[in-house]
C-alpha cells in the first residue's frame, strides 16, 4: 500500500490508519467491542463471556480501551463494588464496521481453519 497524501491537508493516510488499527490492535480488544457492541458488560461477565482471557489481560485491554475513549467505565458506590463497562460514541461508530465484518464471517467464516486454542487460561469443562 503506498502512503496516499492529500496535498492540501498533508495527511499521510498510512499513518493515520496505523493509528486506527494500533486501537483495536490487542488479543482480546475486538471481541471486547464486540460484546460492548450488544451490551453493557461488569467486568465479571467479561471474564466469562472470553474464553481464555486472564484477569490481568482483560484488565490491562479494558484500561487501554479506556484511554483511548473507546469504551466508558462507571463505578458505582456499593458493598461490594460494582464496575460496569459500555462503549462511547466514538465506539458506536464502528457499528457498521462490525456489521461489515459479521456479514464478511457469515459469507466466508466456514472457509477458514479452525485454530486451536494455544494461549490464555484453559477453560475447565464439567
Amino acid at each position: 500500500m503506498e502512503n496516499q497524501t492529500n496535498d492540501e491537508e498533508q495527511i499521510n493516510m498510512h499513518e493515520e490508519m496505523r493509528r486506527a488499527f494500533s486501537l483495536l490492535s490487542g488479543k482480546w480488544k475486538l471481541e471486547i467491542m464486540w460484546l460492548l457492541n450488544q451490551r453493557i458488560y461488569r467486568f465479571g461477565e467479561l471474564r466469562k463471556a472470553i474464553n481464555g482471557v486472564t484477569q490481568h489481560m482483560l484488565t490491562a485491554q479494558l484500561r487501554e480501551l479506556e484511554n483511548d475513549g473507546l469504551i466508558s467505565r462507571t463505578v458505582f458506590a456499593e458493598v461490594p463494588p460494582r464496575v460496569e463497562y459500555e462503549m462511547t460514541a466514538k465506539a458506536r461508530a464502528l457499528g457498521p464496521t462490525m456489521e461489515a465484518l459479521a456479514k464478511w464471517w457469515s459469507e466466508y467464516g466456514k472457509s477458514v481453519p479452525v485454530k486451536p486454542a494455544s494461549r490464555g487460561r484453559k477453560v475447565k469443562k464439567t
